[in-house]
């Protein structure tokens, strides 16, 4: 497993000299953050950006992510052209060496959370998600942002566009992945890329919009939809784990004995209540998921791919992007090492 870091690029506020210093490190995951979602990612930018990481001494693989246009989602006449675009930023993305892309495909609302800095018992600052909160919250009315929230919408264009999804149903979704994966990944092939889906961030339906990669059978679904070894999963053990039907480890050994994870994020949540959590530190007796187990499961596959310490909390008077503090993020990426040698050498 090798071990990686989200880093916001240039604007970030964590230096890549302070990331590297994490033992165990030894890549970033990053994407270009300036050009509009449907248009291509030129290959200097990708360069650019390529040269700055390893420039710190750190490996650039992966990609997180490579948003997809909504009017893909929404099966729109305009989807030809905004997918072509997008297999032209993959080609790119081979040309530089990328190995993994990472996306979702969730509409409109990327991960949703209720609160950002919700204070938790020993005075460290966390993301939660609480179901009676939500339910109360109206995205047209914009009197809330929120990470995840294209803030690019006006409360117009964001009334037009959830207009458009009001009559969608799961399988028209399902329908326009389809129609959207057998565009990308005969290309994502040819450029040796595996294509990583993200899970849906809660995994159930918020605002009426449907969501469909959430579970254990719907990530099957996904992997039968092209059979390719670039149609693969990004394995979020905190958005697939926000639901407690949801068995991770199991998960895990499933698709890892079919090579379909590509990336995957590990973290912890703690279940406050029926579709209500918070994210928690990652060691185990913090949340409701058994993290050895989680990690252990990982081992026995036999997966050797990249991985990241996933969203953790403001800590030690940390201010900063909501969820990609430096401090617990670091902390978590130690802890999952420490798992590993362990497991390891018990297995010796």
């Amino acid at each position: 497993m090798e071990m990686t870091f989200r880093w916001y690029g240039e604007s970030d506020k964590l230096p890549l000299e302070y990331i590297r210093q994490i033992p165990g490190m030894k890549g970033i995951v990053s994407a270009i953050y300036d050009v509009p979602v449907g248009e291509v990612w030129p290959l200097e930018k990708i360069i650019d950006l390529k040269n700055t990481i390893e420039a710190a001494g750190l490996e650039f693989t992966s990609i997180e992510s490579v948003p997809v246009h909504e009017d893909i989602k929404l099966g729109l006449p305009t989807r030809d052209l905004l997918i072509e675009n997008y297999n032209e930023t993959l080609r790119n993305l081979g040309k530089a060496g990328i190995k993994v892309v990472i996306y979702n495909f969730m509409p409109v609302f990327d991960w949703t959370r209720s609160e950002l800095d919700h204070e938790l018992s020993d005075g460290s600052t966390a993301l939660i998600y609480d179901n009676e909160t939500v339910l109360k919250m109206d995205p047209i009315k914009g009197d809330l942002s929120l990470p995840g929230w294209d803030s690019s919408y006006t409360k117009e264009s964001l009334k037009i566009l959830m207009d458009k999804y009001s009559k969608m149903t799961k399988e028209d979704l399902w329908n326009n992945l389809e129609y959207f994966l057998k565009a990308i990944i005969p290309v994502a092939e040819i450029n040796e890329i595996k294509m990583a889906i993200h899970p849906d961030d809660p995994p159930w339906s918020i605002f009426g919009l449907p969501r469909i990669i959430t579970c254990k059978d719907s990530l099957e679904r996904l992997v039968n939809l092209v059979d390719s070894p670039s149609n693969g999963l990004c394995i979020c053990t905190g958005s697939l784990g926000a639901s407690p039907t949801n068995n991770i480890p199991e998960i895990i050994r499933y698709f890892g004995a079919k090579n379909k994870i590509h990336f995957t994020h590990i973290r912890n949540v703690k279940h406050t209540g029926e579709h209500s959590f918070e994210e928690a530190a990652h060691l185990t007796e913090y949340g409701s998921l058994d993290m050895y187990e989680i990690v252990k499961a990982f081992d026995d596959v036999g997966f050797s791919g990249p991985f990241r310490p996933d969203h953790g909390r403001m800590i030690w008077g940390e201010t900063g992007k909501p969820g990609y503090g430096l401090y617990d993020r670091a902390l978590g990426a130690v802890y999952i090492n420490g798992l590993l040698e362990a497991i390891k050498k018990d297995k010796k």
